[in-house]
């Protein structure tokens, strides 16, 4: 098999929770040697967030965790200890890249901001990930998930007609923070490359959402040229129907007909309906009721998600299945292309991942290894220093790795 594209970088992680995790697993699943450096006998806070395997609140057992660090290795290093900086910068002369996401002042309080590490190591790239970057009146307050959705201006869009704005589910902004970060600092890195010196990449959760693409867009657009402000609108109210999620025979599908593809709706059911429910083309919004409950629940409740969406397909209509996580292991799509990839951990055994983001060729995404125990690599790391087991011995002892 060829080698890995980055198979001869080496990336110190000083990161945790989600953003940058999911950074540096970018660098790792793709064949750089990232060592995780995590806090003794604590590790990670992600070790402590679920879902857990087979529900079990174990530290080894986070399915978060496991899925964020494959390919790393872990050791466990105190910072805050005078000696644990000294080995601190000892590490860091080999390094290509570093990536923390610490709060924007724990890093310069502990004397080792980008300043101090460049000396050390002229070459090195240091990416930072904050909620607000490294400068500005915001760099030091906290904020969640919830919080910088709000603030990029995507949550006055989203909820329900005139009620409370709100937030669209997960940690989607944390994780794409994090592949903005492993884009930025890839370009930093080949620029170290070709001219020789490293720089500081300074990212900002809030940032990346101020120009995501997810309704902003046309949000801002809309504001830059009309000064419109983009209201919450009620779906369940929209003039064109049947859109949204139906039941059906076996669980629920998505479908985006009406309007435009009032035409398609037509070909999928076999009917005219125009002269029947039509207005000027759209259906007549005071027949709605009557056409779902008489023609359309009537038709998907004899049909299946794979038959619903088969059929919409072809008749060109945007559909899909409301798929459970058994329907997408189990998806020919996604077996035929083998996205789905398998590692053995420790502790859990083998498990299934969600794999490579894109296919290479020549220059593959594999999983060598699975997410790292805490401290799993501390013996190897360390005694390629030159530290003896004797060493670290002591070194635990006093509360250091």
């Amino acid at each position: 098999m060829a080698e890995q594209p980055l198979s001869d970088v080496r990336v110190l992680d000083l990161t945790w929770h989600i953003a940058g995790p999911a950074c540096t697993k970018f660098f790792a699943d793709y064949g750089a040697d990232v060592i995780k450096i995590e806090k003794p006998g604590e590790g990670d806070p992600a070790r402590s967030l679920g879902p857990f395997y087979q529900d079990d609140p174990h530290p080894e057992k986070s399915g978060l965790f496991l899925f964020l660090n494959t390919n790393k290795r872990s050791i466990t290093l105190n910072l805050k200890s005078h000696t644990g900086r000294k080995i601190f910068k000892e590490i860091v002369k080999d390094a290509d890249i570093l990536v923390e996401n610490f709060s924007p002042h724990v890093i310069p309080g502990l004397g080792l901001d980008y300043e101090t590490l460049e000396k050390i190591n002229p070459r090195l790239v240091m990416t930072s990930v904050s909620n607000f970057g490294q400068t500005g009146p915001y760099r030091d307050f906290k904020a969640s998930e919830a919080i910088i959705y709000a603030m990029g201006g995507a949550m006055c869009s989203t909820g329900v007609g005139d009620c409370e704005p709100v937030k669209k589910g997960m940690n989607v902004i944390q994780h794409q923070g994090g592949y903005m970060a492993a884009t930025a600092t890839m370009m930093a890195f080949y620029a170290a490359r070709a001219q020789g010196i490293g720089q500081h990449v300074d990212v900002s959760l809030m940032e990346t959402q101020m120009g995501a693409i997810d309704r902003r867009m046309s949000e801002l657009l809309a504001y830059e040229y009309n000064k419109e402000l983009t209201p919450r609108m009620d779906i369940a109210g929209l003039l064109q129907y049947p859109y949204g999620i139906f039941p059906c025979k076996d669980g629920y599908v998505d479908v985006a007909g009406g309007f435009m593809f009032l035409n398609r709706i037509e070909r999928v059911l076999k009917m005219s309906l125009m002269e029947t429910y039509g207005g000027a083309n759209q259906f007549d919004e005071t027949r709605r009721e009557e056409f779902l409950g008489t023609i359309w629940y009537p038709w998907l409740m004899e049909r299946s998600r794979r038959e619903i969406v088969e059929v919409c397909q072809e008749g060109r209509v945007l559909s899909a299945p409301i798929n459970t996580t058994e329907d997408l292991l189990a998806d020919p799509q996604f077996q035929e292309r083998g996205f789905w990839a398998e590692a053995n951990h420790l502790v859990v055994g083998k498990l299934t991942y969600p794999g490579r983001p894109a296919i290479c060729s020549e220059l593959p995404w594999k999983i060598r290894r699975s997410a790292p125990l805490l401290g799993q690599h501390n013996v190897e790391v360390y005694t390629s220093l030159g530290y003896s087991k004797e060493d670290l011995v002591k070194l635990r002892e006093g509360g250091i790795i």
